[in-house]
C-alpha cells in the first residue's frame, strides 16, 4: 500500500482476530515490522490459543511484510514486558504500540462479580499502562514513538458494561494527561473509539445493543457512528475500516496529533472534544441548600439530559 512506515517496529496487542487482525496488516503493508500479540482467549478472557497471532504473522509474511507472533498477555506487567522485548529481539527496536486487546464480561451492576469487574480492568486500564509503561523508555531514547490506545464510545455510557465503560474512559484519561507528559520526547499518544462487525459486537443480545444505540443518541444530540446503525451497509461494518486511521496515528505525519480522541470506525474520521465546563453559577460565599433548590432548576439543571428518560406508563 505504501512506505510510511517503512524502518519503523509497531506492536499491536489483541492482533489474532477482528480490528487488531485488520490494523496489524495494515501497518505491514505500509512498511512496518509487526510484532502480533494475541494470547487466543475466548471473549471473557478464559483460555488461550497461539493459532489467533500465529494466523494473522502468516497472513502478513505470505503478503510479503514482516511480523512475528507472540502470545503474552498484556494484563500483567511483567508479561507486557516480553512482548516489548519480542519487539527489541526481532527487530532491534519498537516505534509504535495500538493497545486493541480487549475482553467482554457484561453483566448489570447488581449481577457484577468483583471478578468480572477486575478482568476488564485489568485487561484493558492496567494492559495500557503496562504496555505504555514498558514502551515509553525505549521511545524516550529514539526520541520517537507513537502510542494509539482502543477506547470506545461504550465509555460515553453504555447498559450493562459499567466494567467495560470504567475501563474504557480510564484509558481517555490516561492518554490525556500522558500526552502532556510524553510530548517533550517526540511521543504522541491519543485514544480512539473504534468500532465494526467483530466477535464481541455479534456476543452481544440485539434488545441490547438496541437500548445502547438509543440511549447514546440522546448523549450525543441524536447522532449514531455507522457502525451503530442497525441495517448499515455490511462494507461500513467492516473492521478493516478502522486500520488506515490508526496508520496515520503511527505515522511521522501525525507529529501534532495527540492527546486526542478520534472515532475511527465506519467510512468516517471523527474527532472528540474535551471536557469543558458548559455552565456555571457563582455567589460570594458558600451556598445553602435552599439557593440551590431555587436556582440549579434553572440554571444547570435546565438543559440536562436524562440518560434514560420516563417512559409512558404500560396499559
Amino acid at each position: 500500500m505504501g512506505s510510511r512506515l517503512e524502518g519503523r517496529v509497531v506492536i499491536v496487542t489483541g492482533s489474532g482476530r477482528g480490528i487488531g487482525a485488520e490494523v496489524a496488516k495494515w501497518m505491514a503493508a505500509d512498511g512496518a515490522s509487526v510484532v502480533v500479540n494475541d494470547i487466543g482467549a475466548a471473549l471473557d478472557g478464559t483460555g488461550d490459543s497461539s493459532a489467533p497471532a500465529e494466523i494473522t504473522a502468516q497472513a502478513i509474511r505470505d503478503a510479503g511484510g514482516s511480523a512475528v507472533a507472540n502470545f503474552d498477555s498484556v494484563a500483567e506487567y511483567e508479561s507486557a514486558g516480553k512482548i516489548v522485548q519480542a519487539a527489541i529481539d526481532n527487530f532491534g527496536r519498537v516505534d509504535a504500540i495500538c493497545h486493541v486487546a480487549g475482553i467482554l464480561r457484561d453483566r448489570m451492576v447488581f449481577n457484577m462479580t468483583e471478578a468480572e469487574w477486575d478482568g476488564v480492568l485489568q485487561v484493558h486500564l492496567y494492559g495500557a499502562f503496562n504496555i505504555v509503561r514498558q514502551c515509553v523508555p525505549h521511545m524516550m531514547r529514539q526520541k520517537y514513538g507513537r502510542i494509539v490506545l482502543f477506547s470506545s464510545g461504550s465509555g460515553l455510557g453504555a447498559s450493562g458494561q459499567t466494567n467495560y465503560a470504567a475501563a474504557k474512559e480510564g484509558m481517555v484519561g490516561f492518554a490525556r494527561a500522558l500526552a502532556k507528559d510524553l510530548a517533550p520526547h517526540g511521543i504522541t499518544i491519543n485514544a480512539v473509539y473504534p468500532g465494526g462487525a467483530t466477535r464481541m459486537t455479534a456476543s452481544i443480545p440485539e434488545s441490547t445493543t438496541q437500548l445502547r444505540q438509543q440511549q447514546r443518541a440522546q448523549l450525543q444530540g441524536g447522532e449514531t457512528s455507522e457502525d451503530e446503525v442497525i441495517g448499515a451497509p455490511p462494507d461500513a461494518r467492516d473492521p478493516a475500516n478502522n486500520a488506515p486511521k490508526a496508520v496515520y496515528l503511527c505515522s511521522e505525519a501525525a507529529a501534532d496529533v495527540t492527546g486526542q480522541v478520534v472515532g475511527v470506525s465506519g467510512w468516517q474520521a471523527t474527532l472528540y472534544s474535551p471536557r469543558h465546563v458548559i455552565s456555571s453559577i457563582h455567589k460570594n460565599g458558600r451556598w445553602t441548600l435552599d439557593e440551590l433548590d431555587r436556582l440549579i432548576p434553572i440554571s444547570l439543571g435546565a438543559d440536562l439530559t436524562n440518560p434514560v428518560p420516563p417512559q409512558p406508563a404500560r396499559r
